[in-house]
C-alpha cells in the first residue's frame, strides 16, 4: 500500500507541477500526452503485470517469469514508442511547430521504454515477494521527478516537460534493475509465452480496455476533435481527486484476498457494502473540501487551469462518490463470481463514454462531459450491485414442500 501511495503521489505531483508551470493550453496538451501514457501503462499492467503476479513456483520459476516480463515490456514499449515518435515528428512538421502536440508526442515516444519498464518492475518485485524493493525504486522516482519539473521555466513547452519527466525516471530504473538482478541471474526469458493463445494477460487487457481505457481514450478524442482545453479542465479536476484514486486502487489490489477470508457470501457482501458507503462518504467530503478552497489556493495548485477545473468539482465529486460504491461492488463480484465483472465493465464503461460525449455535445462545455461521466459511474455502480444481489438470491435455497402428515 505504501508503494501504491508513492506511485500515485508521483502521478499527482507531475500533473500539479505541470499545471503550475504551463499555460492553460500548454497543460491541455501535456494532459493529452500524459493521458496517452496512462492508457499504455494500464494496458501493460493488465497484459504483463497482472499475469506475472499470479506466477507460483520456486525461485527459478518466479525469476524466469520476472525476467520475461521485464524483457517483453522493454521490447513492446520500444516498438510503441517508435510509432509515437514518428507520428509526433510528422505532426510537428505538418503543423510547423515543435512546441505543440507534435513535439510532446515525439518526446513521449522517446522516453516511453524508460517509464514503462521502471513502473513494470513493481510487479516483478511483487511476484518475488519483495515489496520493499519496489517501494525503494518508486520513492526514488518521486524524489527525482519533483525537483526536475520544479526547475523548469514558466510557460515551458509541453514537449520539454514530457522529456524531463521521462528522463527523471532513469535513476529509479537503474536502481530497480540493480535490485532485481540477483533474483533473475541465470534465469531464461520466455517472450513467446506473452503471444501464445490463452495468455492470462489477454483477458485482463480486454477488461482494462472496456473498464478504463475506453473513457480515457474518449477524453483524449474530446481534445483531438473538439476542445483541447476541455481535456485540461477534466484532467485538472481529476488530479485534485488523486488521493481517492489511491484508496480505490488499494481496494482493487487488496480487497479480494481480504474479502475472500470472510465466511459466506452474506458476510462478504455486507463488508463490501459498508466499505462502499464509507468510500462514498469520503468522496463527498473530499469534493466539499475542494469546492470550498479559496481561488488563491486553487491557483497555487493548478495555476491557470484552476479556473476551468474548479467549475467541474461538483460533477467530479459526485462521480468519485458513486465510484466508491461501484469499486466495492466490482471487487465483491470478483470474489463471488469472477466471470461476472467483464460484462458489467464492457456495457457500462461504453455507456459512460456515450454519456460523456453526449453531455459535451448538449452543453458545449467540459461541465456537461463531467456530469455525463458521473451519470455513467452511477449506472455502473447500480448495475454491479444489482448483479451482486442476484448472486445472493441464487444462493438462497428454495424452500422444500413439507408433505402432509396423515392424522389418526
Amino acid at each position: 500500500m505504501l508503494d501504491q501511495a508513492a506511485s500515485s503521489l508521483t502521478n499527482i505531483a507531475v500533473l500539479v507541477i505541470a499545471a503550475r508551470v504551463s499555460t492553460a493550453y500548454g497543460f491541455a496538451t501535456f494532459s493529452m500526452v500524459y493521458l496517452t501514457f496512462t492508457v499504455l501503462l494500464g494496458l501493460n499492467m493488465a497484459y504483463v503485470g497482472q499475469a506475472v503476479v499470479l506466477t507460483r513456483g520456486d525461485t527459478a520459476v518466479t525469476g524466469a517469469a520476472c525476467r520475461s516480463a521485464v524483457f517483453f515490456t522493454a521490447l513492446a514499449a520500444t516498438a510503441v514508442g517508435a510509432l509515437l515518435a514518428a507520428v509526433g515528428a510528422v505532426t510537428a512538421v505538418v503543423t510547423g511547430g515543435w512546441t505543440g502536440p507534435g513535439g510532446a508526442f515525439l518526446a513521449l515516444g522517446l522516453v516511453l521504454p524508460l517509464v514503462l519498464v521502471q513502473d513494470g518492475l513493481r510487479y516483478a518485485f511483487s511476484t518475488l515477494r519483495r515489496p520493499g524493493l519496489a517501494l525503494a525504486a518508486d520513492s526514488l522516482r518521486l524524489v527525482c521527478v519533483v525537483p526536475a519539473l520544479l526547475l523548469q521555466p514558466r510557460h515551458a513547452a509541453p514537449g520539454l516537460l514530457v522529456a524531463v519527466w521521462g528522463l527523471s525516471a532513469v535513476p529509479a530504473l537503474l536502481l530497480g534493475l540493480r535490485l532485481l538482478w540477483p533474483h533473475v541471474r541465470g534465469a531464461r526469458a520466455d517472450l513467446l509465452s506473452y503471444v501464445r493463445r490463452g495468455h492470462l494477460g489477454q483477458r485482463f487487457a480486454v477488461e482494462f480496455a472496456a473498464g478504463n481505457a475506453s473513457s480515457q481514450l474518449a477524453v483524449l478524442g474530446l481534445g483531438l476533435f473538439a476542445a483541447p482545453l476541455a481535456v485540461g479542465a477534466l484532467r485538472g479536476a481529476t488530479t485534485l481527486f488523486g488521493p481517492l484514486n489511491v484508496l480505490f486502487n488499494s481496494v482493487n489490489a487488496f480487497g479480494p484476498p481480504l474479502l475472500g477470508r470472510l465466511r459466506g457470501r452474506r458476510a462478504t457482501v455486507r463488508a463490501a457494502a459498508v466499505l462502499g458507503l464509507v468510500l462514498c462518504a469520503v468522496g463527498l467530503a473530499w469534493g466539499l473540501v475542494l469546492y470550498a478552497l479559496p481561488d488563491g489556493v486553487g491557483r497555487q495548485l493548478l495555476g491557470a487551469t484552476w479556473q476551468s477545473a474548479s467549475a467541474l468539482l461538483p460533477a467530479s465529486g459526485a462521480q468519485y462518490a458513486v465510484m466508491g460504491l461501484g469499486t466495492c461492488a466490482l471487487v465483491t463480484l470478483r470474489v463471488l463470481s469472477p466471470r461476472a465483472t467483464l460484462s458489467v465493465q464492457v456495457v457500462f464503461s461504453l455507456l459512460s463514454v456515450v454519456l460523456m460525449l453526449g453531455g459535451y455535445l448538449l452543453s458545449g462545455s467540459a461541465l456537461g462531459a463531467a456530469w455525463g461521466l458521473a451519470a455513467g459511474s452511477a449506472l455502473k455502480a447500480m448495475a454491479a450491485w444489482a448483479r451482486v444481489a442476484r448472486l445472493r438470491a441464487e444462493e438462497r435455497p428454495t424452500a422444500a414442500t413439507v408433505p402432509a402428515v396423515p392424522t389418526g
